[in-house]
């Protein structure tokens, strides 16, 4: 009555008011009641999303029953789903009239945006209108409570224009992940502790950044390592007299973005700025669009990318004027230029002022930027051009060492492993000898263990704390070991129809690292880990008998500090 009754709008269904618009991914109550004179009545109730969805009843419940609050004392927290709230006083609602059915729905509407680019005559605008043309897009899916009487499926999959395959009835709760509000509650017990990431040892807060890039190669390790010296990247070339251009790829960089801030302070400073954001982050569209036209007002050169192709790249490049000539300092990322998922994403990334490096980034812009045409680089891997042959030459490299009888070994690291020819190119490695370890912490389209076909292909998962984001790509290359990482998994779209990059680590020691820690500790986990089988399912990996379990994750939150 005080705080959900105010805030509910019944809707009702009749030839004076029409089937009301269900916005994409909404939750609903469709009510059927039967008035006075036993005519049947329909109407659909939001459940508004104004309201926390997860109702906190304990205190209520104590408040109303000694004995309950005898028997749990004061620390069990009790919560109610706002729906069921809801439908328990439907009677308020609708006075007068009788229900006779409730239930619970919620539909998925096509947000897909279908832009012709050669068409587009300003496509930040196209982009901007698809935006809001998107929760009027084609409901694709309905999922409704299992026990829903079939008069009111009958109603909604008329009016929603829906075929019986497009309905989807499952155990309720529906939409599970409202249940993300209970990582709000006053819990201290069920959190994690806080971690506070920590900057590296090779990074000194005292030693200028840019001295330090030239003394060696930094790797950096989010979110055990701090996101601050990216950020400091971009505030210190901001201000830095020394600094005459600062060019970086945008994906996603979230809300408040200091990194956004600090190239707007760049050009302030009267630096040469350029900046391509993709418009066509999936779902990120307002927040880059509202990035957009922030640095085009400042005078930064914005552009949106090559036509048909979505720029995932993560690079950045600072040409800084020194007494020895002009140097060009470069940072590549497995992850997004945005502070708040580097401290839930697991990512890598690395600061170098290597020549041939530089040479490549600055080829890159210009092709982005300007009518330059794809060139050979000389060590970064490009696609849409050159990824996928020359990730493709690496695993044959590897084949051709197994046949003539050395060790070969691939340990790879990614999101998804999805591209039909890259798996059927890692199954001929199995069959030709070669080792392979597999780490896909989401979609694995590779069987492994396949007798003939597999048998060398061991595949990994890891879910822990933080959601594991990062490539690595490591190749034994008969005792020469080579290791990439960047921002492309092995998925058509990433080898085909995206600006992706892929750098070498090529400094001894920050190979070695990654090898024996970052590969080496995620393939030893015995407490997240869970192995994808032959049949498509999954078994958790445990530990050696009288061995206490590794979690690999908490290994690297324990040891950030070593580096």
């Amino acid at each position: 009555e005080a705080e959900v009754f105010p805030v509910l709008t019944p809707l009702a269904v009749d030839p004076g008011r029409p089937f009301p618009h269900i916005s994409n991914l909404s939750l609903s109550l469709a009510i059927l009641m039967r008035d006075a004179e036993g005519i049947s009545r329909f109407a659909r109730i939001k459940v508004p999303n104004v309201l926390s969805r997860i109702v906190p009843v304990h205190d209520v419940l104590r408040r109303y029953s000694d004995s309950l609050s005898r028997e749990e004392g004061t620390s069990r927290q009790r919560y109610i789903f706002l729906e069921n709230l809801i439908d328990a006083h439907l009677g308020m609602l609708f006075p007068g009239l009788q229900v006779t059915a409730s239930s619970t729905f919620r539909v998925t509407r096509n947000t897909d945006m279908d832009i012709t680019e050669e068409e587009a005559s300003d496509l930040l605008e196209t982009i901007e209108e698809g935006v809001r043309q998107r929760r009027f897009g084609q409901v694709v899916r309905m999922t409704i409570d299992v026990d829903m009487p079939d008069v009111l499926r009958d109603v909604l999959v008329e009016h929603l224009e829906l075929a019986p395959e497009d309905v989807y009835a499952i155990r309720l709760p529906l939409g599970m992940n409202d249940l993300s509000a209970l990582a709000n509650i006053d819990a201290p017990q069920l959190r994690f502790p806080p971690y506070i990431p920590q900057r590296p040892s090779t990074l000194p807060a005292e030693e200028d950044l840019f001295t330090a890039i030239r003394r060696q190669d930094i790797l950096l390790h989010h979110p055990y390592d701090s996101f601050m010296p990216v950020i400091e990247f971009f505030e210190r070339a901001a201000v830095d007299p020394q600094v005459l251009a600062i060019k970086t790829t945008l994906y996603r960089t979230g809300q408040n973005s200091p990194i956004v801030e600090a190239l707007l302070k760049a050009q302030e400073m009267k630096k040469q700025v350029a900046v391509l954001v993709e418009l066509k982050a999936r779902f990120d569209e307002e927040n880059n669009i509202s990035w957009a036209r922030a640095l085009e007002s400042q005078g930064v050169h914005v552009v949106y990318g090559l036509l048909g192709l979505k720029t995932h790249a993560k690079i950045s490049l600072v040409v800084r004027r020194e007494a020895d000539g002009v140097r060009r300092y470069v940072h590549l990322s497995t992850g997004n230029y945005n502070s708040s998922t580097a401290r839930l994403y697991t990512d890598l990334g690395m600061f170098t002022c290597r020549e041939d490096i530089a040479s490549d980034a600055s080829e890159l812009f210009n092709r982005l930027t300007g009518y330059s045409f794809p060139t050979r680089y000389r060590k970064l891997l490009v696609a849409p051009e050159y990824l996928r042959p020359q990730m493709t030459a690496l695993i044959e490299r590897e084949i051709g060492h197994a046949r003539v009888g050395h060790k070969a070994q691939l340990i790879l690291k990614m999101n998804s492993l999805v591209d039909p020819r890259m798996i059927r190119l890692l199954y001929e490695a199995s069959q030709a000898g070669v080792q392979i370890d597999l780490l896909v912490r989401s979609v694995c389209c590779l069987r492994p263990g396949v007798p003939g076909v597999s048998d060398r292909i061991r595949v990994r998962c890891l879910i822990g704390r933080f959601l594991e984001h990062s490539r690595v790509y490591y190749f034994y290359n008969d005792g020469s070991p080579e290791i990439y990482m960047g921002s492309a998994d092995l998925m058509q779209r990433n080898l085909d129809h995206r600006v992706e990059t892929i750098f070498p680590v090529e400094a001894d020691a920050l190979r070695q690292r990654i090898l024996d820690e970052v590969l080496g500790i995620e393939l030893a986990d015995t407490a997240k880990a869970q192995t994808l089988m032959t049949d498509g399912s999954y078994q958790r990996v445990l530990p050696a008998p009288g061995m206490q379990p590794l979690s690999a994750q908490k290994w690297f939150m324990e040891h950030s500090r070593d580096h």
